[in-house]
């Protein structure tokens, strides 16, 4: 394949999460997790922002919670389905609600002070795309704060559907070096990159599944196996994730979520490192693996 070649079916993107926007709340454990610990990062930073985009938005959740945060800030709750931005006006949680694409903002430069984006940008290709325009959008001294999936994601149940065929039943996702290196050629500045897995447990495979649809969770691979599998493929898929059954008889899933956050630079150039600080470059990133996941 051809690796400058789209990887993801934009369409397949867009019509998982439109069709998601009803039964996004009641499923979304993962996404809860991650948004709250998202919001508690920013108690480590001094910022009174203006204007807010809550990028990919969805039903509103992290456009609730920043409003809570920040109550004097005005806040744009963009996504590109305009079914969960439906959903989340019918639920009071979006009062500037705008449809559109991450790669392309439909806002003006330097009109942001903060961004936050919780695990949307790996739905959206090239991530240098994406970055540039948060760089444009941001005002100094603005901040760009994420979560997004890494590629330690859902190993349980590549390996589970390995035993199928060989079509990727799980796409792909972004790396931190990757991220590092795609924040860094955007101009952002004073970069954090950091990764943690996250553990969740299900009963069963039909379960896990489930309330991946519900949330728009999609396999959007273009080179993914089409239509559904048949009862054989499967039983196998099943009995395969059963080596994994914990010894409380749950199924695991575990996610690798990457963290990351830049500022908008400094008009009069970068600032003087103060003594005792170290600047390490992108290059020399590493992944950090926990003893014990989340």
């Amino acid at each position: 394949m051809d690796p400058e070649a789209p990887r993801l079916d934009r369409q397949r993107v867009r019509r998982g999460f439109a069709r998601a926007a009803g039964t996004y709340d009641r499923a979304d454990v993962l996404q809860a997790e991650v948004r709250q610990r998202l919001l508690e990062r920013l108690d480590w930073v001094r910022l009174a922002p203006a204007r807010i985009l809550d990028l990919g938005a969805g039903t509103g959740r992290a456009t609730e919670g920043l409003a809570a945060r920040f109550p004097g800030a005005e806040i744009v709750s963009l996504d590109l389905t305009p079914e969960m931005l439906g959903t989340a006006r019918q639920q009071g949680r979006a009062p500037l609600a705008v449809c559109g694409d991450a790669r392309s903002l439909p806002l003006p430069d330097a009109s942001v002070d903060l961004v936050f984006s919780s695990l949307v940008i790996h739905w959206c290709e090239p991530l240098d795309a994406v970055f540039a325009e948060v760089r444009r959008v941001l005002r100094f001294p603005g901040l760009f704060t994420f979560a997004t999936v890494g590629p330690d994601s859902f190993r349980e149940l590549r390996a589970a559907f390995a035993s199928v065929d060989s079509a990727p039943h799980v796409m792909g996702f972004p790396d931190l070096r990757s991220l590092g290196a795609g924040l860094a050629a955007s101009g952002l500045a004073e970069l954090v990159l950091d990764t943690d897995l996250l553990t969740i447990t299900y009963p069963d495979l039909a379960t896990l599944t489930g309330d991946l649809r519900a949330t728009g969770t999609t396999n959007a691979d273009r080179d993914r196996r089409r239509g559904l599998l048949g009862p054989r493929a499967w039983a196998r898929a099943q009995a395969a994730y059963e080596q994994f059954r914990t010894p409380d008889g749950r199924l695991p899933a575990t996610v690798e979520v990457l963290c990351g956050q830049g500022w908008s630079p400094d008009p009069a150039g970068p600032r003087r490192r103060r003594p005792g600080e170290m600047a390490v470059p992108v290059s020399e990133v590493r992944r950090r693996t926990p003893d014990h996941p989340g």
